[in-house]
């Protein structure tokens, strides 16, 4: 299970959003966006894994930040991880909702068929509680980060015939086919249901540009405390430049700036209760050489929400909204495929995903619903590739066989391609779990 997310930040969330007097354009991302100054990238990308049992084994979720968006760089997780634990729980409810979305496809389109199905798990690891209905064992593990649906195709404890025709592997390629790819469908329909659900429910969020970037944060005992900036204040030029009301241009022009400016003054011109004041600012270094004030930033927006006014319209707010997100996570698909070397230190795990998940709900639980679709497309995009242990992988076996004549591969040769994208993508992301975990702010104040 691997996907590609676009970063949250801490300070505002919002889905669905579109700009007054623009034409409607799918911006269904974080937003305003906001960038804290102290750390060494403006974006980061993160991912996670969880563990399946044959054939679909699926792992990870990535996320990449969407296009022309600068926001907060989560790699430093200087958003304080695990502060709320309802928070966290909302976030691990948001990932496990998806998994189990995401193998009940499996286990649907395989049951409706007549195929034999021998586990339904969620999570993995230990079993913490377990059922049998129906000759199937429905199972709770420990770590509620993956989930396997698994076949007694190759089970040498099973009873069954190795001829049986309702096992998996001795159904018609178009039953397989269907089977492995479920997953993707069901998790492509529960995000479109998501977006239309935030529609009906909380609006389509609306958001007017004013100029100036605001700062909705600034941190102690930093060049910008030190030098007087206040949360609340509304950066309207810098260094005699002014900022327009573009998004995100804006901020990413004052980062920039700050950026290029270590232990030199920066000359702000802010907006505090109406009134214009004039301060200078001399940003710190950071260990890169490049300077860092310690504020986070956010485009100088107002949001309202938007709710449509009958069914047809909330479906073709979704329906644009949807199809505007899934070219953005296609996209984001592209330019990690394509500028992998660059990206991969950037690449973060499922203890990443749950502190970005977390500070949505904290900042804003509406965010969870953009939590919860991005997740999903990413999920149902990534799962295509034609890669060991995804979904992609085993369909990528069915077409071989197919141009095979229908003749199979050995099943030791399959069953060590499959075991080897296993392995590797468990050791990825046991790394990744430790790397992430040691990220964390209380973490880090621990060492």
């Amino acid at each position: 299970m691997l996907t590609n997310l676009s970063p949250f930040t801490p300070s505002s969330y919002s889905s669905t959003i579109r700009f007054l007097k623009n034409k409607p354009k799918h911006h269904f991302s974080s937003s305003p966006s906001s960038s804290p100054l102290n750390s060494s990238s403006p974006s980061s990308n993160l991912s996670f894994l969880d563990r399946k049992q044959f054939p679909h084994e699926k792992i990870g979720f990535q996320l990449t930040n969407r296009k022309n968006i600068k926001t907060s760089a989560l790699a430093d997780f200087g958003f304080g991880g695990f502060e709320s634990a309802q928070s966290v729980l909302e976030a691990v409810s948001v990932l496990t909702a998806i998994i189990v979305v995401h193998e009940s496809g499996h286990f649907l389109a395989a049951s409706l068929q007549g195929i034999r199905v021998s586990k339904f798990a969620v999570g993995f690891g230990p079993i913490l509680a377990k059922f049998n209905a129906n000759n199937v064992e429905y199972s709770l593990r420990a770590f509620p980060l993956g989930g396997f649906v698994g076949f007694p195709d190759n089970d040498p404890d099973s009873d069954i015939p190795v001829d049986d025709e309702d096992l998996l592997k001795n159904r018609p390629i178009l039953d397989r086919v269907i089977v492995i790819s479920a997953g993707v469908i069901a998790n492509t329909i529960f995000a479109y249901l998501i977006i239309f659900a935030q529609i009906v429910f909380v609006g389509l969020p609306v958001q007017e540009a004013f100029p100036g970037v605001i700062i909705p944060e600034v941190r102690p005992f930093s060049a910008a405390s030190r030098d007087g900036l206040l949360s609340g204040d509304v950066i309207l030029s810098i260094n005699d430049i002014g900022l327009p009301k573009t998004i995100p241009n804006s901020v990413s022009q004052v980062v920039d700036v700050i950026k290029k400016n270590p232990k030199s003054s920066v000359l702000f011109k802010i907006d505090r209760g109406g009134k214009d004041f004039v301060i200078t600012v001399t940003p710190d270094q950071n260990s890169d050489g490049s300077g860092r004030i310690g504020v986070q930033l956010a485009p100088n927006v107002k949001i309202l929400k938007e709710k449509p006014k009958d069914v047809l319209e909330a479906f073709s707010f979704t329906g644009r909204e949807f199809w505007g997100l899934t070219s953005n996570v296609v996209d984001s698909l592209k330019q990690t495929v394509l500028n992998f070397s660059q990206s991969a230190s950037k690449v973060s795990g499922p203890v990443a995903i749950i502190a970005v998940g977390a500070e949505v709900a904290k900042s804003n639980v509406d965010g969870l619903y953009q939590f919860a679709a991005i997740l999903n497309l990413n999920l149902a995009v990534i799962n295509l590739l034609p890669l060991p242990a995804l979904d992609g992988g085993s369909l990528a076996l069915i077409l071989v066989e197919a141009a095979r004549g229908g003749r199979k591969l050995p099943l030791e040769v399959e069953q060590g391609i499959m075991s080897s994208g296993i392995t590797l993508v468990f050791v990825l992301g046991l790394f990744l779990i430790i790397r992430d975990t040691l990220n964390l702010d209380f973490i880090k104040d621990l060492l």
